[in-house]
């Protein structure tokens, strides 16, 4: 059986707060596949950002492993981590913030590959940068220009570009078409699925939006405050949704069908249960309409019900 590419065992981030430990990430368990794409869902604050964050170290995990073509990556010191940063990069969410205004385009492709000194030669550098722009779709033409003269979608090219330029194997994708326009986000997803043919890539693929990550994903995890509800491979998650939360969301999604008859909405109601000292029993249980009294016992651990079908709930 081959090695995962990216494993995490037990994994944890809390942060420290005033009146306790905020649970950002509890105890999460999951496998990619090196060439897959693990789609992550959830509501805004579920930990779907920390989690893709905590995997690269951009933020220090609380415990847990994190293994890469297994090993774990965790135990590494800074010159290691230096030598793995190149296989293992980022989209970030936002084409507006995550771009250094003073830079130009070729200065803030180029500039991974003169932290990381793969290329020393300011003309083989220059067409490096030259060559990634057209990767990613960009005129030459805008090779000079500021991030503040060019819209979002050329923006999140470049962040494409970016990510791309040490040649990495595995990519966190978190929510990078959450910032653009419908018309917009279907060329950066063909783009991102067209360079995970060509290359080979691996992505994690962070999002909200339901109907993008059942077109990219070939396998997605659920989450809510912190924890992995549901894991399925897309087809039989949006198939087959078991979790309570899980059927909630899918419920949300809107039909793009002018003659599918207008179906009543289960909504979600109660209060979010605090993530911070979070008390035994599944988090979800104050809003779920099918809530029993062993949900709130002790902790409910993701239990296979169906061929790599997991899901964490005392209904199963």
């Amino acid at each position: 059986m081959s090695v995962p590419l990216i494993e995490t065992k037990g994994l944890k981030k809390y942060f420290k707060t005033p009146k306790g430990d905020l649970h950002a990430v509890d105890d999460v368990n999951l496998k990619i596949e090196k060439g897959k794409t693990l789609g992550v869902v959830g509501e805004s604050g579920c930990g779907k950002s920390t989690l893709g964050r905590t995997i690269l170290r951009l933020v220090e995990p609380t415990a847990g492993e994190v293994l890469y073509n297994g090993k774990n990556i965790l135990d590494y010191g800074k010159k290691q981590m230096l030598e793995v940063r190149k296989d293992l990069q980022i989209i970030f969410q936002d084409p507006y913030s995550s771009l250094n205004p003073r830079l130009t385009v070729s200065e803030i492709i180029a500039e991974p590959i003169k932290v990381c000194r793969t290329i020393t030669d300011k003309a083989a550098l220059d067409d490096k940068v030259y060559e990634l722009m057209e990767t990613v779709g960009l005129a030459e033409r805008l090779v000079n220009s500021y991030p503040h003269e060019l819209d979002g979608g050329r923006r999140q090219r470049i962040g494409v570009a970016r990510a791309l330029a040490l040649g990495p194997q595995f990519i966190v994708c978190d929510e990078p078409v959450s910032a653009l326009d419908v018309s917009i986000q279907a060329q950066i997803l063909n783009l991102m699925m067209d360079l995970q043919d060509d290359r080979g890539l691996t992505y994690m693929f962070i999002t909200h939006d339901l109907s993008v990550v059942k077109h990219i994903s070939q396998e997605i995890v659920v989450m809510y405050l912190g924890q992995c509800v549901e894991r399925a491979s897309s087809e039989e998650l949006f198939r087959k949704p078991l979790h309570p939360y899980t059927q909630a969301l899918l419920d949300a999604v809107p039909v793009p069908n002018l003659r599918h008859k207008q179906q009543l909405t289960g909504i979600i109601k109660g209060e979010i249960t605090s993530p911070i000292n979070p008390k035994p029993g599944c988090r979800f249980a104050a809003r779920c309409p099918k809530v029993t009294a062993s949900c709130t016992k002790e902790d409910i651990q993701l239990r296979e019900i169906a061929g790599g079908h997991y899901v964490a709930c005392a209904l199963y």
